[in-house]
């Protein structure tokens, strides 16, 4: 008989049922880790890797945090939530991401993000507010800015040496690739992705507790009304940590307990990643069922004909 490793099981399941009838599935792979990267449970396997996408972005904001930055040029928790947002262009969130550059005496025309279909500016895009903060960050060290999505520019090396020292690995074994918006994220394991956030859920390092507080406290503003990070942060007040990226990954991290989870849907498909995180959220007891039949309605319901069903479940690898 064929012994599973440990850090594998069964990948979970996700049926799109139109009257009860499967109509579309999504595959999903989830790992749930503690702070030292021990692989308490997981679905799929655990060493599958992905790029972290915009998850990354409460990591790259310790280039923010750890450099005097917020000090210097006064920011406070709601410019941090806006640095690790994934914004919806708002008027809010713009004006959020103007005041950064207005500190620092930074045209909007330095962002080097793209300017959304049918949008006016950068500042709409949804990576704006991480862009404003290394933009901040070179002002703070007077390192251009005319450069500073490239993989060999200071701000970028930071990051970088800040990921990689909570990874405990060489930073030249990252492996790194540009996102949408220009800047770099990393290509990881499911495990290695967990562990980092449940470091930044430990409560254990002052940087990334703010960087939690300020996510927590301002969920509208690092996504937005209606969407399933800002909705799961608000409902568990506090508890909970989460930070959406694209292609199918989502990240949440257990505040004051150092646990983090990571899922990721393998064709993509956004729909099926929330599904999955409020049926392992279900499972594990970090959502109250009241917490969990609201997130159910507005993330797993199309209205009277359709509906998800998640078949699955996290298995304890050891």
């Amino acid at each position: 008989m064929t012994r599973v490793k440990r850090n594998q099981a069964p990948a979970i399941e996700v049926r799109l049922l139109r009257e009860g009838i499967a109509e579309s599935i999504h595959h999903a792979q989830a790992v749930l880790c503690d702070e030292r990267g021990r692989v308490l449970s997981v679905a799929g396997n655990s060493e599958t890797s992905t790029f972290i996408r915009s998850a990354l972005k409460p990591f790259q904001a310790l280039a923010v945090t750890t450099t005097g930055t917020l000090e210097r040029y006064n920011l406070n928790d709601r410019d941090l939530a806006i640095i690790c947002s994934s914004h919806q262009g708002h008027l809010e969130q713009v004006r959020q991401v103007f005041k950064i550059l207005w500190r620092c005496d930074v045209d909007p025309s330095a962002l080097q993000c793209p300017i959304p279909p049918g949008k006016q500016s950068a500042l709409e895009y949804n990576c704006s507010g991480k862009h404003a903060g290394m933009l901040a960050v070179c002002c703070q060290r007077n390192w251009s800015i005319d450069s500073y999505l490239q993989y060999n520019h200071p701000v970028q090396r930071l990051v970088l040496s800040k990921v990689a020292e909570l990874m405990r690995m060489p930073p030249e074994e990252l492996i790194s690739a540009h996102d949408v918006c220009g800047a770099p994220t990393y290509f990881l394991q499911l495990a290695q992705i967990s562990t980092l956030f449940a470091q930044l859920a430990s409560g254990d390092n002052l940087a990334m507790e703010r960087i939690v507080r300020a996510m927590t406290h301002h969920p509208t503003l690092v996504a937005g009304e209606g969407a399933f990070d800002t909705e799961l942060m608000r409902l568990t007040q506090g508890e909970l940590v989460s930070k959406a990226g694209s292609e199918g990954v989502q990240c949440i991290g257990r505040v004051g307990e150092g646990l983090g989870m990571t899922i990721k849907v393998m064709d993509g498909a956004k729909r099926a990643k929330y599904a999955v995180a409020i049926q392992l959220l279900k499972q594990m007891g970090w959502i109250s069922p009241a917490v969990a039949e609201s997130l159910a309605e507005n993330f797993m319901h199309f209205g009277e004909f359709k509906r998800l069903e998640v078949i699955g479940e996290l298995s304890m690898s050891f």
